[in-house]
């Protein structure tokens, strides 16, 4: 099932900021984004509320987390093939920023809020289930979103590799920083994660290296 979309919408929905800033301060993705992150979290949290009677709302929340973040969504991303649409700066480009999770998290995000304005919130609800029901289906993805640095670890241990290496670094001001972890494992696997703390990175960086080697 094919849904079309407005085409300047979908212009503006892989319009990532880095383009945006070097073309005069055009407008980005970034509202869209905004919208399609609402739609995404209701879309998810019904659908696990009728398919699992027998969770808890801990559980839910900790499914629906895993399900929306950015690691399943950069999955989402690459799967249906979305990296080289996207429009980035010379400076993204060059450091592969078609591939970067946050950056094919929240464009996945605002091609849903695209289609929600073009298409309707049945439609965009639709496009959203047929995205993520193939990690609804694999119930390992849960236990990792959960604890995805002891689930990173323990699929280290398990392929022989050296325990997973995290690397930080900070920006902005003390009232906002931001953080960029980096973990390795071994020569298996590097994966980046941000946050708003050091250990929302760090998980984040996680749960995109332990995707990467069940991927694999």
């Amino acid at each position: 099932m094919q849904i079309e979309i407005d085409p300047e919408l979908l212009l503006l929905a892989l319009t990532h900021r880095s383009f945006a800033y070097e073309n005069g301060g055009i407008p980005t993705n970034e509202r869209l984004e905004f919208l399609g992150d609402s739609i995404l979290g209701q879309a998810v949290t019904v659908r696990l509320f009728r398919d699992h009677p027998e969770l808890d709302e801990g559980e839910l929340a900790k499914r629906r987390a895993s399900l929306v973040s950015s690691a399943a969504l950069a999955e989402v991303g690459r799967a249906i093939g979305l990296g080289p649409f996207i429009r980035l700066g010379r400076g993204e480009t060059m450091t592969g920023g078609a591939d970067k999770p946050s950056i094919l998290a929240d464009t996945v995000e605002a091609i849903i809020g695209a289609t929600y304005l073009d298409a309707g919130d049945d439609e965009a609800t639709a496009l959203v289930l047929r995205l993520v029901s193939p990690l609804m289906s694999d119930p390992a993805r849960f236990g990792a979103a959960m604890d995805p640095k002891t689930s990173l670890q323990e699929a280290a241990a398990r392929l022989g590799a050296p325990p997973p290496v995290y690397e930080v670094a900070e920006s902005g001001p003390d009232h906002s920083k931001h953080f960029l972890a980096t973990v390795s494992v071994g020569e298996l696997v590097r994966a980046s994660g941000e946050g708003s703390s050091k250990k929302q990175a760090e998980m984040a960086a996680a749960l995109e290296a332990w995707t990467s080697l069940n991927a694999g």
